[in-house]
């Protein structure tokens, strides 16, 4: 099994583009299957949960070939409305195909999704939404086993909460239902408007994709498209709390400054310097930040949850005490018992995790626990003295494309071994 090594203290510099966002190119991914004819994805990161969800179209019977960041797929030869327990079982987005499957045959077979064990993610608000549309769904010996006897057919649904999950499934079981669907409280995420985006470029009727209602209007048929994926929020937090934890300047390109509106000031609060162009982002950090005060992780547009285990590394060594607060996952601080296996002063009691900054942490062999868990364990182990062994690579691949290369770029002593 493949490790990292990485041997820290080494200042960052140069410019590193941003990859393709992962959750914005699995939701697209299985609404692909909505449609007919080709559809051709630019900019669509080479992750493990990516190919996961390409193997569960090719397994439809759809045709999906790679090259570099395109992605191009024809789901002509789609005829199979099952989906087996060893696809499922990879990524928690698969899940999405529930509604999309449904939508295009009327019927579907599948097991419960896998990902990332941070807590409770029940699909409860994902099969309540497809019953208000119409579906029948049964479980049965841990498979789920859905019909739509008369078709989906628009309803109005409100979410309990905005989850992006939820409503991204609505979004795309509901554009090939009769009639109109609409949804209120709904998640506002950029990536939601990117799915809105290319639902809309087949031929959907969707709006308001980004507020917090949106309605879709079913059509009969959706047609193939060109779309490109938006850039990753997420790995452009991790980048950016690399360089603060480093106190290096770096520059960050193909991205949208706009979607790190909760982002930025928050590192600026810690004393980084930053610049904004169209696509591009520079940040400058001091010799040591500031502490980050209190991170309290909400829906969008507040502070995002994947990227509070990043910046709480880089608040490891921070000048002071930060705070982080939990509020979407519940068990979303188990990245700390490896942090402090480097010297972190970290205290966590349920939702509340308390970090008091250290002057340096060091070198040790740690296992990631979670995707965003061992993005925190490389921005960990770029700062601390020594060398870190980090361990369990596959959940670190799940949501990030080369990391070890783009960093090695930027003057980092890291690689996969």
């Amino acid at each position: 099994m493949s490790k990292l090594l990485v041997t820290g203290r080494k200042k960052l510099s140069g410019e590193v583009s941003v990859q393709g966002a992962k959750n914005s190119a699995l939701p697209i991914l299985a609404a692909v299957l909505l449609t007919k004819g080709e559809s051709v994805i630019y900019n669509c990161p080479a992750l493990s949960d990516v190919e996961a969800s390409v193997n569960i179209l090719r397994y439809l019977g759809c045709k999906a070939e790679r090259s570099g960041q395109t992605l191009v797929i024809n789901t002509d030869g789609f005829n199979r409305s099952d989906i087996p327990d060893s696809l499922m079982c990879k990524t928690r987005s698969s899940i999405m195909f529930l509604g999309a499957v449904l939508a295009r045959s009327g019927k579907a077979k599948l097991s419960f999704p896998g990902g990332c064990e941070i807590g409770l993610r029940p699909i409860d608000m994902h099969l309540d939404a497809l019953s208000k549309l119409g579906a029948e769904i049964n479980e049965r010996h841990g498979c789920l086993e859905c019909s739509a006897p008369y078709g989906l057919r628009g309803n109005k649904i409100s979410l309990p909460f905005p989850s992006v999950g939820a409503t991204e499934h609505i979004i795309i079981a509901a554009c090939l239902s009769g009639g109109t669907t609409t949804l209120t409280n709904a998640a506002r995420e950029p990536e939601i408007v990117d799915l809105a985006d290319f639902l809309n470029a087949c031929g959907a009727k969707i709006y308001g994709a980004g507020e917090g209602v949106i309605v879709i209007d079913g059509v009969s048929s959706l047609s193939g498209c060109a779309h490109s994926v938006i850039p990753d929020r997420i790995v452009a937090a991790t980048f950016m709390s690399a360089a603060a934890a480093t106190g290096s300047s770096i520059v960050l390109g193909d991205l949208v400054p706009a979607h790190l509106g909760a982002v930025i000031p928050l590192f600026e609060d810690a004393g980084c310097k930053i610049k904004t162009e169209k696509c591009k982002l520079k940040i400058s950090a001091p010799k040591r930040l500031k502490p980050f005060r209190t991170v309290s992780t909400m829906p969008y547009p507040g502070f995002p949850t994947d990227a509070q285990a990043p910046v709480m590394a880089a608040a490891c060594v921070a000048g002071g005490t930060s705070f982080f607060i939990e509020n979407i996952f519940e068990n979303r601080f188990r990245h700390t018992r490896e942090l402090a296996r480097m010297g972190a002063k970290i205290m966590t009691e349920g939702r509340v995790c308390v970090v008091e900054g250290r002057d340096r942490l060091y070198g040790a062999k740690v296992e990631a626990t979670d995707l965003r868990g061992a993005a925190a364990l490389v921005v960990a182990a770029l700062c601390a003295e020594g060398q870190t062994t980090i361990g369990s690579l596959h959940y670190l691949e799940r949501g990030y494309e080369n990391l070890e290369l783009s960093l090695s770029s930027l003057g980092a002593d890291i690689k996969k071994i």
